[in-house]
């Protein structure tokens, strides 16, 4: 009203705040290139420039790309070439994700359905105070949005130039160098009055990297009698990697809406951070082949690493593969079989670790053993290690390329066997020590599997339909073979009461955590109605079954479609989701046993005048508040575990192609409709998309407060002057 005053709202549903919450996001992508060549030179230059606006208001992302590359020969003998490419990406608010106040999905988990989010658009009241749902806990979420800014500006650039100089017919040398440098800044605001920082924060991220490769190559190339051709390299490289990392935060605003690091109210944070690294390499590959049907490869490469010490910081890798192609070898020229290659390989690659995990040194801050006589110096809790050794994984593989019936049948099937041992990495030791952890070389992880990649071209014509079926398969076996002495388990992360895990004898990557008391027979006991917490247990693993997919593609004349369908079998994730959206009421499943109340399913204990235990189906009645409750907290993790699988609708395509178009300065126009990510076929766990609990990092099956999954459509023109 005139007055800006907030009258009690009815207690009724508004089942359309997630609709009116979210908006359309939209894309618009623009890409522009040119180029050219004569008989002694070329170029490309390109352009490209995105613009996305997100599903959650006042969130953006935009992206400029600018590429180009050139290659001339002075003359016959010398070929120079450059490359660069610089991309700029700006953000002035990316959302939060996971469990932190700044992430606005925690609100549709938490307030009921009687909250009306149109109202809350307007936070602002005229006396300047705001207006929320919630004055406890949370932020009005466009409070949220519009106020607590978390900003992004990345600039990077990457490119080489490179030099080739063929000596004779069968001698040349290549000389390169190039750099990948990057700067990155993130701002974090939080507005005076956030529940969180109510007198307001502000702190700034700015990274740096550059890493700069320079590597030479002596080739020879000679045909040998007896249709024998010999390959060999050899080369080396020098590499720096330049790292900087400066943080510095305001806690409290002393003006506010001013955000900048000098306004504070209180003392200024701030960190620094340096690393500097280089390996220097020299390496051979060498290539056999004779008649072109039998190949032997033979490849040697011996790094000298900076990060670790002297007596162990050269360490060599080899590979060796070989191949024939059995249809040339025997001479077959047939409509059944038209082409058939074996393969075979074995590989050993070494690894290092971080800069300075080699001697103890001194940090500044405010450790537990802070020094204020030495400007508060303090000892770092993680044990740095001056024997540790690269580590290394080793594999072989097998495999198969068979085409049959003139290539209308196209079968590629691999199998591997890998096995990573002397891993770098952080295990707790007693802090009696004066640290809490050590870096030690550890553990062995094995994987072995199989690679399926099979394509089938029913109908083919030159001028008809033509149908393409591609089907793909991929199941990994992994497993945990040893960890270091006296380690029992290896966290690699954890979310709320759930830690993912590195076990012995177990899959890589294993959900850890609490399960409900039980029985012998594995029953869940309930004492006055309601379950107990069990043991810590492993309730799963992130690593799938297995993977596949079937992407169909059709064409006539110029018309062309193509459908893509992605499957994930096996699995579980950890969706806290479900723990807190049941723990407030808000799922759908709370529903049952609001009138008269829920029994839970397992058995209660019946203790006799000797004390001995008996156990009968539990018939106690409990309220539905108190059944979620106490079954999706108390840090019992069990019930928010659900399988991983799911099959997806990833793409449809539609489009079609004018290959000439009289009184146009073009041709190739082609026109394209595309829908991605269009449906969830199947799935197990309920209220989410099970892929967004994964990722590529080590700590994945972790779900929580994850934006939706979008379905996009879009379209495309494209055209050749």
């Amino acid at each position: 009203d005139a007055n800006n005053v907030r009258q009690a709202t009815p207690w009724i549903s508004h089942p359309d705040n997630v609709k009116k919450f979210f908006e359309t996001g939209n894309n618009v992508s623009t890409h522009l290139a040119v180029y050219g060549h004569n008989d002694a030179s070329d170029f490309r230059l390109s352009f490209t420039k995105s613009d996305e606006k997100g599903i959650v208001p006042n969130t953006e992302y935009n992206k400029k790309n600018l590429t180009f590359s050139a290659s001339s020969k002075p003359f016959e003998q010398l070929t120079v070439a450059v490359t660069g490419n610089y991309i700029n990406a700006k953000s002035d608010n990316i959302p939060a994700y996971g469990y932190s106040g700044n992430n606005v999905m925690q609100q549709f988990m938490w307030f009921g359905r009687q909250v009306n989010i149109e109202e809350l658009k307007d936070y602002t009241k005229d006396d300047g105070t705001k207006y929320n749902w919630n004055y406890n806990y949370h932020n009005n979420p466009y409070f949220t949005l519009y106020e607590n800014l978390n900003t992004l500006n990345r600039d990077r650039f990457f490119g080489a130039a490179t030099a080739k100089y063929q000596i004779f017919d069968w001698l040349s040398v290549f000389a390169r160098t190039g750099g990948d440098i990057y700067s990155n800044l993130n701002t974090d605001r939080r507005a005076i009055g956030d529940m969180d920082y109510p007198q307001g924060y502000y702190g700034e991220v700015a990274s740096t990297f550059k890493e700069i490769n320079s590597d030479y190559l002596i080739a020879f190339q000679k045909k040998l009698p007896y249709d024998i051709d010999l390959g060999v390299d050899f080369g080396g490289n020098r590499m720096d990697r330049y790292t900087q990392l400066n943080t510095a935060t305001a806690p409290e605003l002393a003006v506010p809406g001013v955000y900048n690091v000098q306004n504070s109210r209180v003392a200024i944070t701030a960190t620094n951070r340096y690393t500097q690294k280089r390996i220097n390499s020299f390496y051979g590959l060498g290539q056999v082949s004779w008649k072109s049907a039998l190949f032997l490869d033979i490849t040697g490469r011996n790094d000298w690493s900076s990060t670790l010490p002297e007596e162990n910081n050269s360490y060599f890798y080899p590979s060796v593969n070989f191949s024939a192609i059995v249809t040339d070898l025997i001479h077959l020229e047939s409509d059944i079989l038209s082409f058939a290659k074996l393969r075979g390989g074995w590989s050993k690659v070494g690894g290092d670790t971080d800069p300075y995990q080699l001697y103890p040194s001194l940090a500044f801050g405010d450790g537990w053993n802070a020094d204020t006589r030495l400007l508060n110096q303090y000892v770092p809790n993680d044990l740095p290690n001056a024997k540790l050794k690269p580590q290394f994984v080793s594999s072989y593989e097998v495999g198969s390329d068979i085409r049959l019936f003139v290539n209308r049948v196209h079968l590629d099937i691999t199998y591997y066997r890998s096995s990573a041992k002397d891993q770098i990495i952080s295990v707790p030791i007693s802090p009696s020590t004066g640290y809490t952890s050590m870096k030690i070389n550890a553990g062995r992880i094995d994987n072995n599997g199989i690679e399926v990649f099979l394509t089938v071209s029913p109908l083919k014509s030159e001028d008809g339909f033509n149908w393409d079926l591609t089907l793909n398969f991929a199941k990994n076996n992994n497993k945990v073979v040893e960890l270091a002495e006296d380690i029992e388990r290896y966290e690699l992360g954890g979310y709320w009461s759930m830690d993912v895990m590195a076990i012995p004898g177990e899959k890589y990557g294993c959900l850890y955590g609490y399960d409900f008391k039980r029985d012998p027979d594995g029953n869940i006991i309930f004492y006055d109605g309601l379950p107990a917490q069990g043991d810590l247990k492993i309730l799963g693993s992130y690593m799938p079954d297995w993977t596949g997919g079937i992407y169909n593609e059709f064409g006539y004349k110029g018309i062309s479609a193509s459908v893509l369908v992605d499957i994930r079998q096996g699995g579980e994730l950890y969706s806290m989701t479900t723990t807190w959206g049941r723990y407030a009421g808000v799922l759908e499943e709370t529903l049952i046993g609001r009138e008269g109340g829920i029994v839970g399913d397992g058995v209660k204990e019946v203790v006799d005048a000797q004390g001995n235990i008996t156990y009968v189906t539990n018939d106690v009645v409990v309220s539905a508040e108190d059944f979620n409750k106490s079954c999706y907290v108390n840090d019992v993790a069990y019930p928010s575990v659900f399988d991983a699988s799911f099959i997806k609708l990833r793409e449809v395509k539609l489009g079609y192609t004018f290959k000439k178009i009289n009184k146009l300065p073009f041709n190739n126009l082609n026109i394209s409709v595309v829908g991605r990510n269009l449906a969830i076929l199947k799935k197990s766990v309920p209220h989410i998309d099970p892929e967004t609990a994964f990722s590529n990092t080590n700590v994945q099956g972790l779900e929580f407060g994850q934006l939706p999954s979008v379905r996009s459509f879009g379209f495309s023109i494209s055209f050749n002057l």
